[in-house]
Formats: structure tokens, sequence, C-alpha cells
């Protein structure tokens, strides 16, 4: 597998309160290996929660939750999916799939970091992926909190606005990431925070992994992810587990799913689900802080 890595140097002068990375080396599906970057904070031995974000940013988008997690003893690890932030990026989009990515993330969170008794939040493709980790690995969770995501089998078609974002990423000749983070904004984005997500791809060479993730979004039933994801919504609407829906107000894409997984999942009846006003598809930067409180009360609640 052809393999890009963001300097360093790209990443020196991230706006807010920027925590270091760690790495760990993963198995690439082609008998190589591959770095993933993810930020680790918090007490070692606090409760857990998993922070995975999608397409098109990466662990960047959760500086303020993680902030707030902290502050209330919990351990917050946020992974960098495979081709975004800090890991590595394969060059090619057919090396990514859906499969790949929910495997390069199992191999982080339970080879390496061992995670175990994990609160997940996912937000976009962290929670397509880690549904799908929820559903495959019941054992290693206690909790979820799902905000702005959904996990698609294809069998409903999806919204305008999804296919009209979809081809613009494939049709783009510079994708420029910073602005689709920005548009899926409710509030303004600086200069400087627009910049931290553009700054894991000095060039379009960079950017397979952004390009290719929509197109990896189940559309039809045939599609190679709908096996497993059938699969996991029957696991997760038996399964006990606790489960919040914190959607934002602005969300055209996924803010339909909201009172589907509400009325679906068993682990979300008779939980007061918030929901976030005045904040848009990413609701960590529109508003961070208080999806922290929402997730760290909920994380001491399920203990």
């Amino acid at each position: 597998m052809d393999l890009l890595r963001t300097p360093e140097d790209r990443f020196a002068a991230l706006p807010g309160s920027a925590r270091p990375p760690s790495y760990a080396e993963v198995p690439d599906g082609e008998g190589g290996t591959l770095r993933m970057a993810y930020v680790e904070a918090g007490p070692p031995d606090g409760p857990v929660a998993l922070l995975l974000h999608g397409e098109p940013t990466w662990s960047f988008l959760y500086r303020d939750v993680v902030d707030v997690l902290v502050a209330h003893g919990i351990r917050a690890v946020v992974p960098d999916l495979v081709g975004f932030g800090r890991s590595d990026k394969p060059a090619r989009q057919q090396d990514h799939s859906y499969a790949r990515h929910v495997e390069w993330l199992r191999a982080l969170a339970f080879d390496v970091l061992d995670l175990r008794d994990v609160t997940l939040v996912g937000q976009d493709w962290g929670g397509l992926l880690g549904l799908r980790l929820v559903a495959e690995h019941l054992d290693r969770f206690r909790a979820v909190v799902a905000a702005n995501t959904g996990l698609p089998t294809g069998d409903l078609p999806m919204p305008d606005v999804w296919w009209r974002f979809r081809g613009a990423v494939e049709r783009a000749e510079h994708l420029d990431v910073g602005r689709l983070v920005a548009a899926g904004c409710a509030t303004p984005m600086s200069a400087e925070v627009r910049a931290a997500y553009d700054a894991p791809y000095p060039d379009d060479a960079y950017t397979a992994g952004p390009r290719v993730m929509p197109t990896l979004v189940p559309t039809s039933p045939d599609d190679p992810a709908t096996p497993a994801n059938r699969a996991a919504w029957e696991t997760l609407t038996h399964a006990d587990l606790p489960f919040l829906v914190a959607f934002s107000d602005g969300d055209p894409i996924t803010g339909p799913m909201a009172p589907v997984l509400r009325r679906s999942m068993p682990g979300a009846q008779g939980l007061d689900h918030p929901v976030l006003a005045g904040a848009g598809h990413f609701l960590q930067e529109d508003a961070g802080p208080r999806l922290g409180e929402i997730v760290a009360g909920f994380v001491h609640r399920s203990g």
C-alpha cells in the first residue's frame, strides 16, 4: 500500500488547546502496517470515552469536548481515521473501504489500546464506524452517544443535500477541506481554525481519504457494507446498552436519523435526549463545551 504521511510542521500552529498526539502501528490489510495517530487525555484510570470524528475532519474537531471531559475525570481517546489528520494516508482511493476502516479502528482501540468499558461518541462517519464496532464488540462498551450520525444500509434514500455534498467532493479539482467544514457549521469559523482543517493535506495527493469516504456510504441495498450494517442494526436493536441521541437542531443531512435512533434503540428508552440548539452538522465546533457536558454527565450516569 502506498502511504503518505503529513509532515509534522503542518501542525505546528494549531489554535486553542491542541494536545500532542500518540502513534500506533496497525495492520494495513495487505501484509504491511500503517501508522494511526490519536490524542489521549485525562486520568488513565478514568472512565473511557472513545471520540470518533467523520468526513472530512480529524481529532482536532473534539478539542473543546476533550477539555470538558478531562475536567470531569474522564479518559478521552480521540483517533484520527486513516487518511485523515496525522494518521497515514493511503494514496489510492481504492485502498479505502468501509470494512477496512472498521478494522483499522478495531485494531487501534482493542489490540493496541485494549480499551474496555467504553462510551462511544460518534459523529458523522464516527457513528457509521463506531456503531459497527459497538455491535461487533458489545462486551467492550458501556454506553453510546450518537451525535449527528447514523448507520445506513442503503434501504432508504439519502437526502438531496447529501448527494450535492458527495457530488461536490467528487468533482472538485482541488478539495478545500477547510471550506467544507466551515460550510457545515452554524457559526462563523476563524481563519486559524479553518487552516487547522486544511493542515493534514499539503496538496491534493493527500486527499484520497476525504475524497472517497462519501462514496463508501451505502446508498443501495446491494452495497458491500449493507449486510454488516444490517447485522449491526439487528444487534443494537436487541441490546440494552444505554444509548443517548445528542443531535444538533441544524443538520439537514443526519437530522432525520435522530427520531429513528431514539425509537429503535432499547437503551434509548426513558432517556432525556438533548438537542443542541444553534449548531450545524459539526456540532463539536458550534457547541463543543455543551456537548462535552452532555457526554460527561452521561458517562457518569451510565457507570
